[in-house]
């Protein structure tokens, strides 16, 4: 049975800043979705992650599908409204467009889709991120599927010992590259040191079959301006000729450096967290969830949450570490990041433009300076 899984998120309003959305907001978003489970949908969940809520959605009208994306499009409109009534921060900030125009991909939220003919036993792993961008999800990535000091899979496991193919984005101007392993392994490598513009948008097997879906979008390539973190999620299908679940899941189990955090605008470790956990009030630091289920038929078991065991919090105690050594650094870069990446840009360019000036102000006293020479040589 082909089965699509839409996964669809964004930031529409949260408690006091970008905290986690009110229990009202979510109970809209939910009921709204839940109303057409069994109709234009076989299941769905709906969780969150820091501000960000997500919409997990089974059915088998494949990928794109107008009425699909339209139902997530509505359910984000109708809990923008409970947010500006409860009067929350951020209101509606990742519904960029004014009005639906059949796909949500390019209008704010973010979208991981696939379609597949279902396994037998279907499982999956949803990653789902608040306060980083697309490009964190490129090492955990790599990690899964081209280091084997990582996953011992890839060398156990016949059809990843085949290598997968990777389709990366550059964000910058929306074209796609098809890389394959191996052969194609130093150019993968090339593109994924620099997260901020080379994204990786989906991986399949050499056979043609759908493994990853991430989402790709960056908020202010559509605004134009600073609206918010990009906020990335994915769909993992795992087990059997892909990775195992906890080969996926262990990805994430040594926190690395990803831009984000308070502002947007610094470095800071990617820690995994609970499911529906907020943001922390501690610098923003970025977090991921991990959503596992099984599925048959397209009907999905409750989420098991991947990083929900007690082992993860010793992983939780590191990032903190990692982020405090960070944040001790202050504004200096590698704390922060490059002029061109700063969420506040603009904020950046005021202050830079009065240095220019000051620049200007006293090169043009040394010119005065020298000519006052020339002219008066006797003093």
């Amino acid at each position: 049975m082909k089965i699509t899984l839409s996964a669809i998120k964004a930031d529409i309003g949260g408690v006091g800043g970008h905290t986690r959305p009110s229990n009202a907001l979510l109970k809209r978003v939910e009921e709204f979705v839940m109303a057409e489970k069994g109709k234009l949908l076989i299941d769905c969940y709906v969780g969150f992650i820091g501000d960000d809520i997500h919409i997990l959605m089974s059915h088998t009208h494949g990928v794109g599908n107008a009425r699909v994306h339209q139902l997530a499009w509505d359910a984000f409109i109708e809990g923008t409204k409970v947010a500006k009534a409860q009067g929350l921060y951020g209101a509606g900030q990742d519904l960029l467009k004014d009005s639906f125009s059949g796909n949500v991909k390019g209008m704010g939220p973010g979208v991981a889709e696939m379609e597949f003919e279902e396994r037998a036993n279907e499982a999956l792993v949803v990653f789902a991120a608040d306060k980083t961008e697309p490009g964190a999800f490129n090492l955990p990535f790599y990690k899964m599927f081209v280091d084997s000091l990582s996953n011992t899979g890839i060398i156990i496991n016949p059809d990843l010992a085949e290598g997968v193919v990777f389709n990366v984005m550059d964000v910058l101007t929306g074209e796609v590259a098809e890389l394959r392993l191996w052969e194609d392994k130093p150019e993968l490598e090339a593109a994924l040191m620099y997260p901020a513009r080379y994204v990786v948008e989906s991986i399949y097997s050499k056979k043609g079959e759908p493994i990853v879906s991430a989402s790709t979008d960056r908020l202010h390539n559509i605004a134009g301006t600073y609206v918010g973190k990009d906020d990335p999620i994915a769909i993992v299908r795992t087990q059997r000729a892909f990775p195992a679940t906890e080969e996926a899941c262990s990805a994430f189990s040594n926190p690395h450096f990803v831009a984000g955090n308070t502002r947007g605008s610094h470095h800071l470790p990617l820690m995994p967290v609970r499911l529906n956990t907020a943001a922390s009030l501690n610098y923003s630091i970025p977090i991921v969830s991990a959503a596992v289920f099984s599925m048959h038929d397209g009907v999905l078991t409750e989420p098991f949450d991947g990083f929900g065991t007690p082992d993860w919090d010793y992983i939780r105690s590191i990032a903190v570490e990692r982020a405090l050594a960070m944040r001790a650094q202050g504004f200096i870069h590698p704390a922060t990041l490059v002029p061109e990446e700063l969420e506040y840009n603009k904020g950046y360019e005021a202050r830079m433009k009065k240095l220019r000036e000051r620049f200007k102000a006293k090169a043009a006293r040394e010119e005065e300076k020298e000519q006052v020479a020339r002219t008066n040589p006797d003093h």
